[in-house]
């Protein structure tokens, strides 16, 4: 009886070696695909103008610091829909009431799900924005009050539920 003993051979190496390269190279193409589809790269539009004109941006906020005004945003539920709540305040604490708010609450992974904001005076310095059904997780909220004597701009990093 005679027994036919393995031997490995050039082309076993070859294919071992094509194999093992050709698993890691699909692997790589994979998650770069994959991380270019959930993001992109660039998260705010037309950046290099922004980084441009660096110098009337500081110049804006060290004119919003002068005004003092406080703004405080707050995600809760109303009705069985997501509400988003601001509340404006001057220096001495009295309630901002005539401002226009204008803004956009942005989910930080995508662009997929970002929506403008629209959103209506309440009285006594609040504002609100009806959103409906929010997806769970952290949001950004970036907007804009333009009252009579300047304006703010409001950045605040929210939960959803709270």
């Amino acid at each position: 009886m005679t027994t036919a003993s393995f031997r490995v051979r050039g082309w076993h190496v070859l294919a071992a070696m094509l194999a093992f390269f050709g698993a890691i190279i699909a692997v790589n193409v994979a998650f770069a695909m994959i991380a270019i589809r959930s993001f992109p790269g660039e998260d705010v539009r037309r950046s290099y103008l922004q980084g441009v004109q660096y110098n009337r941006t500081l110049e804006e906020r060290r004119s919003q610091a002068r005004l003092g005004w406080r703004a405080t945003a707050a995600l809760h539920e109303r009705d069985g829909e997501a509400v988003l709540e601001v509340t404006l305040r001057q220096p001495d604490g009295s309630p901002l009431s005539a401002a226009l708010i204008t803004g956009e609450l942005q989910w930080p992974a995508t662009a997929r799900f970002d929506r403008a904001l629209t959103f209506t005076a309440l009285g006594e310095g609040r504002y609100e924005a009806r959103l409906g059904a929010l997806e769970h997780g952290r949001w950004r909220l970036r907007a804009r009050a333009e009252g009579e004597a300047g304006a703010l701009d409001l950045e605040s990093e929210l939960t959803w539920p709270s």
